[in-house]
């Protein structure tokens, strides 16, 4: 199974996520979405899974929760912006969610992949406007039976 992973769009969804994300059976937004219909939109491509994150407003924190999970080829995800943990990394994010088997959070728009004891954690990076000079992007995450598999993709 492959799954989309984006965060931090800030109202920007760029053109060539749609390219990126062809064939996905799922997509994970990992918070600070922007306008609710940024969701509808990438639910075109595939059903989307979404938190909200620390910028997000009152009418998208109404519809989505903090942190959600998802169980895929036997893996427990947890998708969680990553602010309520000040400023999130792999090991205070396995920390604060020990049952994780991966963990895709955003809030740093720094794209990284990294395993922390059993754990899978996956920032998949901003996709919006460029922050704090880093380049936008996303990931692609396979899973199946024995495969466990990250791509990092620069928009």
């Amino acid at each position: 199974m492959k799954i989309g992973l984006i965060s931090d769009t800030h109202g920007l969804l760029r053109p060539e996520v749609f390219d990126h994300f062809q064939g996905v059976a799922q997509i994970v937004h990992a918070g600070d979405i922007g306008p609710y219909e940024l969701l509808v939109e990438l639910e075109t491509i595939a059903p989307v899974v979404a938190v909200f994150g620390n910028t997000d407003g009152f009418d998208v924190r109404q519809r989505l929760p903090a942190m959600a999970q998802l169980e895929v080829d036997g893996r427990r995800l947890v998708i969680t912006h990553g602010h309520e943990l000040g400023s999130p990394t792999p090991a205070r994010l396995v920390g604060a969610y020990p049952h994780a088997d991966i963990i895709v959070y955003g809030h740093t728009h720094r794209a990284l992949v990294e395993h922390v004891g059993r754990a899978l954690v996956i920032n998949p990076g901003g996709a919006g406007a460029p922050r704090f000079g880093l380049k936008p992007s996303v990931a692609l995450l396979t899973l199946g039976a024995g495969i466990e598999d990250v791509e990092l993709i620069t928009l």
